[in-house]
Protein backbone atom coordinates (compact mmCIF):
# COMPACT_ATOMS: atom_id res chain seq x y z
CA UNK A 1 0.00 0.00 0.00
CA UNK A 2 1.35 3.43 -0.98
CA UNK A 3 2.07 5.94 1.74
CA UNK A 4 -0.22 8.95 1.68
CA UNK A 5 -0.15 12.44 3.14
CA UNK A 6 -3.30 14.02 4.51
CA UNK A 7 -3.27 17.77 4.36
CA UNK A 8 -5.08 20.05 6.75
CA UNK A 9 -7.80 20.75 4.18
CA UNK A 10 -8.51 17.04 3.92
CA UNK A 11 -6.86 16.44 0.55
CA UNK A 12 -5.15 13.11 0.14
CA UNK A 13 -1.81 13.25 -1.58
CA UNK A 14 0.16 10.33 -2.96
CA UNK A 15 3.71 10.33 -1.61
CA UNK A 16 4.90 9.25 -5.05
CA UNK A 17 6.27 12.05 -7.25
CA UNK A 18 4.11 13.35 -10.07
CA UNK A 19 4.91 11.98 -13.51
CA UNK A 20 7.04 13.94 -15.94
CA UNK A 21 4.12 14.43 -18.32
CA UNK A 22 1.91 15.79 -15.54
CA UNK A 23 4.58 18.22 -14.42
CA UNK A 24 5.17 19.36 -17.97
CA UNK A 25 1.45 19.98 -18.46
CA UNK A 26 1.31 22.11 -15.31
CA UNK A 27 4.46 24.02 -16.29
CA UNK A 28 3.20 24.77 -19.81
CA UNK A 29 -0.10 26.09 -18.44
CA UNK A 30 1.72 28.27 -15.90
CA UNK A 31 4.01 29.62 -18.62
CA UNK A 32 1.02 30.52 -20.79
CA UNK A 33 -0.75 32.27 -17.91
CA UNK A 34 2.31 34.22 -16.77
CA UNK A 35 3.30 35.03 -20.35
CA UNK A 36 -0.15 36.46 -21.01
CA UNK A 37 -0.08 38.52 -17.82
CA UNK A 38 3.40 39.83 -18.68
CA UNK A 39 2.34 40.79 -22.21
CA UNK A 40 -0.73 42.65 -20.98
CA UNK A 41 1.22 44.53 -18.31
CA UNK A 42 4.00 45.47 -20.73
CA UNK A 43 1.42 46.84 -23.17
CA UNK A 44 -0.14 48.88 -20.36
CA UNK A 45 3.27 50.21 -19.30
CA UNK A 46 4.14 51.05 -22.92
CA UNK A 47 0.89 52.96 -23.44
CA UNK A 48 0.93 54.71 -20.07
CA UNK A 49 4.62 55.62 -20.14
CA UNK A 50 5.13 56.14 -23.86
CA UNK A 51 6.10 59.79 -23.44
CA UNK A 52 8.01 59.29 -20.21
CA UNK A 53 11.77 59.28 -19.74
CA UNK A 54 13.41 56.17 -21.29
CA UNK A 55 15.11 55.32 -17.99
CA UNK A 56 11.76 55.44 -16.19
CA UNK A 57 10.26 53.24 -18.88
CA UNK A 58 13.06 50.72 -18.51
CA UNK A 59 12.60 50.72 -14.74
CA UNK A 60 8.89 50.03 -15.18
CA UNK A 61 9.62 47.12 -17.50
CA UNK A 62 12.11 45.65 -15.00
CA UNK A 63 9.62 46.06 -12.16
CA UNK A 64 6.93 44.38 -14.26
CA UNK A 65 9.28 41.50 -15.10
CA UNK A 66 10.18 40.91 -11.45
CA UNK A 67 6.55 41.13 -10.41
CA UNK A 68 5.28 38.65 -13.01
CA UNK A 69 8.08 36.09 -12.93
CA UNK A 70 9.11 36.19 -9.25
CA UNK A 71 6.63 37.92 -6.95
CA UNK A 72 3.39 36.53 -8.42
CA UNK A 73 4.52 32.85 -8.62
CA UNK A 74 6.05 32.96 -5.14
CA UNK A 75 2.99 34.62 -3.63
CA UNK A 76 0.54 32.23 -5.30
CA UNK A 77 2.46 29.11 -4.23
CA UNK A 78 2.81 30.42 -0.68
CA UNK A 79 -0.86 31.30 -0.25
CA UNK A 80 -2.15 28.10 -1.88
CA UNK A 81 0.32 25.70 -0.26
CA UNK A 82 2.16 24.74 -3.45
CA UNK A 83 -0.57 25.17 -6.05
CA UNK A 84 -0.88 27.38 -9.13
CA UNK A 85 -3.22 27.57 -12.09
CA UNK A 86 -1.23 24.98 -14.03
CA UNK A 87 -0.67 22.70 -11.06
CA UNK A 88 -4.34 22.87 -10.13
CA UNK A 89 -5.34 21.85 -13.66
CA UNK A 90 -2.74 19.06 -13.73
CA UNK A 91 -3.69 17.76 -10.29
CA UNK A 92 -0.32 18.22 -8.62
CA UNK A 93 1.05 20.14 -5.65
CA UNK A 94 4.51 21.19 -4.51
CA UNK A 95 5.48 19.87 -1.06
CA UNK A 96 8.63 19.74 1.02
CA UNK A 97 10.86 16.67 0.91
CA UNK A 98 9.35 15.57 4.23
CA UNK A 99 5.83 15.85 2.80
CA UNK A 100 4.88 19.05 4.60
CA UNK A 101 3.44 22.19 2.97
CA UNK A 102 5.90 24.65 1.49
CA UNK A 103 6.58 28.04 3.05
CA UNK A 104 7.42 31.45 1.61
CA UNK A 105 11.15 30.73 1.45
CA UNK A 106 10.60 27.57 -0.61
CA UNK A 107 8.33 29.43 -3.03
CA UNK A 108 10.78 32.33 -3.36
CA UNK A 109 13.71 30.02 -4.09
CA UNK A 110 11.67 28.17 -6.71
CA UNK A 111 10.54 31.43 -8.32
CA UNK A 112 14.02 32.97 -8.41
CA UNK A 113 15.56 29.82 -9.85
CA UNK A 114 12.71 29.56 -12.33
CA UNK A 115 13.81 32.80 -13.98
CA UNK A 116 16.97 30.99 -15.10
CA UNK A 117 15.76 27.48 -15.79
CA UNK A 118 12.31 28.28 -17.17
CA UNK A 119 12.55 31.66 -18.86
CA UNK A 120 16.18 32.54 -19.72
CA UNK A 121 16.99 29.02 -20.95
CA UNK A 122 13.47 28.47 -22.39
CA UNK A 123 12.88 25.55 -20.02
CA UNK A 124 15.85 23.49 -21.21
CA UNK A 125 17.54 23.33 -17.79
CA UNK A 126 14.29 22.37 -16.06
CA UNK A 127 13.60 19.75 -18.71
CA UNK A 128 17.01 18.10 -18.34
CA UNK A 129 17.05 18.09 -14.53
CA UNK A 130 13.48 16.75 -14.35
CA UNK A 131 14.37 13.89 -16.67
CA UNK A 132 17.54 13.00 -14.76
CA UNK A 133 16.33 13.35 -11.16
CA UNK A 134 14.53 10.26 -9.74
CA UNK A 135 11.78 12.46 -8.25
CA UNK A 136 11.45 14.64 -11.33
CA UNK A 137 12.86 17.67 -9.54
CA UNK A 138 13.92 20.75 -11.41
CA UNK A 139 16.81 22.89 -10.21
CA UNK A 140 14.55 25.08 -8.08
CA UNK A 141 13.19 22.01 -6.30
CA UNK A 142 16.72 20.79 -5.52
CA UNK A 143 17.68 24.12 -3.98
CA UNK A 144 14.40 24.56 -2.10
CA UNK A 145 14.08 20.95 -0.92
CA UNK A 146 10.70 20.39 -2.60
CA UNK A 147 9.09 18.14 -5.20
CA UNK A 148 5.76 17.72 -6.98
CA UNK A 149 3.24 15.08 -5.90
CA UNK A 150 -0.08 13.95 -7.28
CA UNK A 151 -3.22 15.14 -5.54
CA UNK A 152 -6.29 12.95 -5.29
CA UNK A 153 -9.02 15.46 -4.54
CA UNK A 154 -12.75 15.16 -4.57
CA UNK A 155 -12.96 11.89 -2.66
CA UNK A 156 -16.03 11.45 -0.53
CA UNK A 157 -15.47 10.79 3.13
CA UNK A 158 -16.45 7.35 4.37
CA UNK A 159 -19.77 7.28 6.22
CA UNK A 160 -19.46 7.10 10.01
CA UNK A 161 -19.58 3.68 11.65
CA UNK A 162 -22.67 3.26 13.82
CA UNK A 163 -23.00 0.91 16.77
CA UNK A 164 -25.51 -1.91 16.07
CA UNK A 165 -28.10 -1.64 18.84
CA UNK A 166 -28.25 -5.40 19.43
CA UNK A 167 -24.47 -5.51 20.05
CA UNK A 168 -24.06 -2.38 22.19
CA UNK A 169 -24.13 -4.14 25.57
CA UNK A 170 -21.70 -6.84 24.42
CA UNK A 171 -19.30 -4.30 22.84
CA UNK A 172 -19.19 -2.11 25.95
CA UNK A 173 -17.91 -5.03 28.03
CA UNK A 174 -15.62 -6.61 25.41
CA UNK A 175 -11.83 -6.37 25.51
CA UNK A 176 -10.66 -4.89 22.20
CA UNK A 177 -7.52 -3.05 23.28
CA UNK A 178 -5.15 -5.31 21.36
CA UNK A 179 -6.81 -4.78 17.96
CA UNK A 180 -4.07 -3.83 15.45
CA UNK A 181 -4.47 -0.49 13.71
CA UNK A 182 -3.93 -1.98 10.26
CA UNK A 183 -6.68 -4.54 10.74
CA UNK A 184 -9.05 -1.86 12.03
CA UNK A 185 -8.30 0.30 9.00
CA UNK A 186 -9.03 -2.53 6.56
CA UNK A 187 -12.32 -3.28 8.30
CA UNK A 188 -13.21 0.42 8.23
CA UNK A 189 -12.55 0.64 4.50
CA UNK A 190 -14.62 -2.46 3.81
CA UNK A 191 -17.61 -1.13 5.76
CA UNK A 192 -17.36 2.24 4.06
CA UNK A 193 -17.30 0.77 0.55
CA UNK A 194 -19.45 -2.31 1.09
CA UNK A 195 -22.34 -0.92 -0.94
CA UNK A 196 -20.19 -0.62 -4.07
CA UNK A 197 -18.78 -4.17 -3.91
CA UNK A 198 -20.07 -7.27 -5.67
CA UNK A 199 -22.25 -9.24 -3.22
CA UNK A 200 -20.08 -12.34 -3.44
CA UNK A 201 -16.82 -10.43 -2.95
CA UNK A 202 -18.38 -8.40 -0.15
CA UNK A 203 -19.44 -11.54 1.72
CA UNK A 204 -16.04 -13.22 1.33
CA UNK A 205 -14.13 -10.16 2.47
CA UNK A 206 -16.44 -9.61 5.44
CA UNK A 207 -16.06 -13.21 6.63
CA UNK A 208 -12.27 -13.11 6.17
CA UNK A 209 -11.83 -9.83 8.05
CA UNK A 210 -14.23 -10.81 10.83
CA UNK A 211 -12.35 -14.10 11.30
CA UNK A 212 -9.08 -12.18 11.44
CA UNK A 213 -10.50 -9.70 13.95
CA UNK A 214 -12.23 -12.16 16.28
CA UNK A 215 -9.07 -13.44 18.07
CA UNK A 216 -8.38 -9.87 19.24
CA UNK A 217 -11.82 -9.47 20.85
CA UNK A 218 -12.85 -11.21 24.06
CA UNK A 219 -15.41 -12.48 24.61
CA UNK A 220 -16.47 -13.21 21.05
CA UNK A 221 -19.71 -11.86 19.58
CA UNK A 222 -23.04 -13.60 20.16
CA UNK A 223 -23.72 -16.61 17.98
CA UNK A 224 -25.23 -15.78 14.63
CA UNK A 225 -23.84 -12.23 14.49
CA UNK A 226 -23.35 -11.00 10.94
CA UNK A 227 -19.66 -10.35 10.17
CA UNK A 228 -20.26 -6.74 9.13
CA UNK A 229 -22.35 -6.04 12.24
CA UNK A 230 -19.59 -7.54 14.36
CA UNK A 231 -16.91 -5.35 12.76
CA UNK A 232 -19.09 -2.24 13.02
CA UNK A 233 -19.65 -2.84 16.74
CA UNK A 234 -15.94 -3.35 17.40
CA UNK A 235 -14.89 -0.28 15.43
CA UNK A 236 -17.56 1.96 16.96
CA UNK A 237 -16.65 0.87 20.49
CA UNK A 238 -12.94 1.29 19.75
CA UNK A 239 -13.55 4.80 18.44
CA UNK A 240 -15.64 5.80 21.46
CA UNK A 241 -13.04 4.49 23.90
CA UNK A 242 -10.23 6.32 22.14
CA UNK A 243 -12.27 9.53 22.22
CA UNK A 244 -12.90 9.21 25.97
CA UNK A 245 -9.22 8.44 26.54
CA UNK A 246 -8.21 11.53 24.55
CA UNK A 247 -10.60 13.71 26.55
CA UNK A 248 -9.18 12.43 29.83
CA UNK A 249 -5.65 13.08 28.62
CA UNK A 250 -6.53 16.63 27.60
CA UNK A 251 -8.20 17.29 30.96
CA UNK A 252 -5.20 15.89 32.82
CA UNK A 253 -2.85 18.08 30.80
CA UNK A 254 -4.95 21.16 31.57
CA UNK A 255 -4.97 20.33 35.28
CA UNK A 256 -1.20 19.84 35.34
CA UNK A 257 -0.70 23.09 33.45
CA UNK A 258 -2.85 24.99 35.92
CA UNK A 259 -0.91 23.44 38.81
CA UNK A 260 2.44 24.37 37.29
CA UNK A 261 1.36 27.96 36.77
CA UNK A 262 0.71 28.44 40.47
CA UNK A 263 3.34 30.00 42.69
CA UNK A 264 5.38 27.64 44.93
CA UNK A 265 4.61 26.79 48.56
CA UNK A 266 0.84 26.92 47.98
CA UNK A 267 0.91 30.73 47.83
CA UNK A 268 -2.13 31.84 45.82
CA UNK A 269 -1.54 33.66 42.58
CA UNK A 270 -1.87 37.43 42.83
CA UNK A 271 -5.17 38.79 41.56
CA UNK A 272 -4.74 41.09 38.58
Amino acid sequence: MQDEILLGEGVVIDARPASFATRMLGAVLDVLVLGTVFYVLVMIVAVAGGSADPAAGAALVIATTVTVFVIIPATVETLTGGRSVGKLAAGIRIVRDDGGPIRARHAIIRALTGVLELWITVGSVALITSLVHPKGKRLGDMLAGTYAVRVRGGQRALPPVEMPLELAVWAHSADIRRLPDGLALRARQLLGRAGSLHPGSRARLAVALASEMEPYVAPGPPLGTHPERFMAAVLAERRDREYVHALKGAQAAMSEGALLRRLPHAVPDPVD
